[in-house]
């Protein structure tokens, strides 16, 4: 090499861009993306009814965060939002049909705990949320702080992380509670609302949902402390890395689509940003999507037909909801927050 081409090579790579253009061959379709298109739908595992997060509105159509999710792998894969098999699943039977193949992705505020990834045979996508487990109670109650449920009954969903968070809490600060348990959350939320419980625990994120939900929230507190980590995340089945890339890469695409500033409503115009992150990102130039097996405008079509993290959010949590959720932890990085995508290049 002459040291006239091994300076322009070094120039080249301080401006960020590679010297010479690198080809990436377009990925042969797996066992997965084989089937998905085989079918015409991405076949994906919900809740049975979680308010925000995956809940059928007036018209049946599946609303909240982990709809939409399911929403953007469809369009990303198929070109379409409209093409998922939507599959409504309790805590105990998610797991075992992701794993027996009945379907494709699990998207369900599920949390990504240690045995859960090493022992189910499942793969963990980008945490898509930062949750923590919180308690419900009655504004009549007068309870300020969970200290004071000591002796109380408190309901919660079985076959989930809140079980043994409950239980090493209550060794932990020496506290005793008498556990009504239900098969699924709907039940749960009936339960507490019906008052054969003091208190409804849950993610707190979820709580806060089902309060905004009562005919009148304002008889109902979500106390301020939090008990557990909660990282929500997608999950697929191990042995098919390319659908794994698929999933947790869409995942980082609508927030890298938050951070480039490209929405829904503005991402025709952004085709022509000359930002090369933007590029690369919505298909203009690179070879992104060909690497994973899909078209290069797989994140147009996401972001197209979901908008970005921030949207989503706000739809479903955020501004924009009953919920009015504060961001916090899943802001942007750069807004102090813990959501963070790679870099896609």
């Amino acid at each position: 090499m002459t040291r006239r081409l091994a300076a322009l090579l070094i120039a080249a790579a301080c401006l960020g861009e590679p010297a010479i253009a690198q080809t990436v061959q377009p990925a042969a379709p797996g066992p997965t993306l084989s089937a998905v298109r085989g079918r015409g739908a991405v076949a994906c595992g919900i809740s049975t009814g979680d308010p925000a997060w995956s809940q059928p509105d007036s018209r049946g159509e599946w609303q909240g965060m982990d709809a939409d999710f399911c929403r953007a792998v469809a369009a990303a894969v198929l070109g379409d939002p409209a093409r998922v098999a939507w599959n409504p699943l309790t805590g105990q039977n998610r797991f075992p049909t992701l794993a027996s193949g009945q379907i494709d992705v699990l998207s369900r505020t599920t949390t990504w705990t240690f045995l859960r990834d090493v022992t189910n045979g499942l793969n963990f996508a980008a945490p898509n949320f930062f949750d923590g487990q919180g308690f419900l109670v009655r504004s009549n109650a007068n309870i300020t702080s969970i200290r004071q449920l000591d002796g109380a009954s408190i309901c919660f969903t079985s076959a989930s992380t809140h079980e043994l968070n409950l239980q090493d809490w209550s060794r932990n600060q020496n506290i005793r509670f008498t556990p009504v348990i239900f098969a699924d959350k709907d039940e749960a939320r009936r339960a507490y609302e019906s008052g054969r419980c003091d208190s409804y625990t849950g993610d707190a994120s979820q709580l806060a949902a089902v309060r905004a939900a009562f005919p009148n929230p304002e008889e109902h507190v979500l106390l301020p402390e939090r008990i557990s980590k909660e990282p929500y995340a997608a999950a697929v089945r191990h042995g098919d890395d390319q659908w794994f890339d698929i999933v947790r890469w869409v995942a980082f695409g609508l927030i890298e689509a938050e951070e480039q500033g490209v929405t829904r409503a503005n991402v025709d115009q952004m085709l022509t940003s000359q930002s090369p992150a933007t590029r690369r990102l919505l298909g203009v130039s690179g070879d992104l999507g060909p690497a994973l097996g899909l078209d290069r405008r797989w994140m147009y079509n996401a972001i197209k037909a979901v908008g970005n993290y921030g949207e989503i959010y706000d739809r479903h949590l955020g501004a924009n909801s009953p919920v009015h959720l504060p961001r916090g932890l899943n802001d942007l990085w750069s807004r102090g927050g813990m959501m963070f995508s790679p870099p896609m290049r």
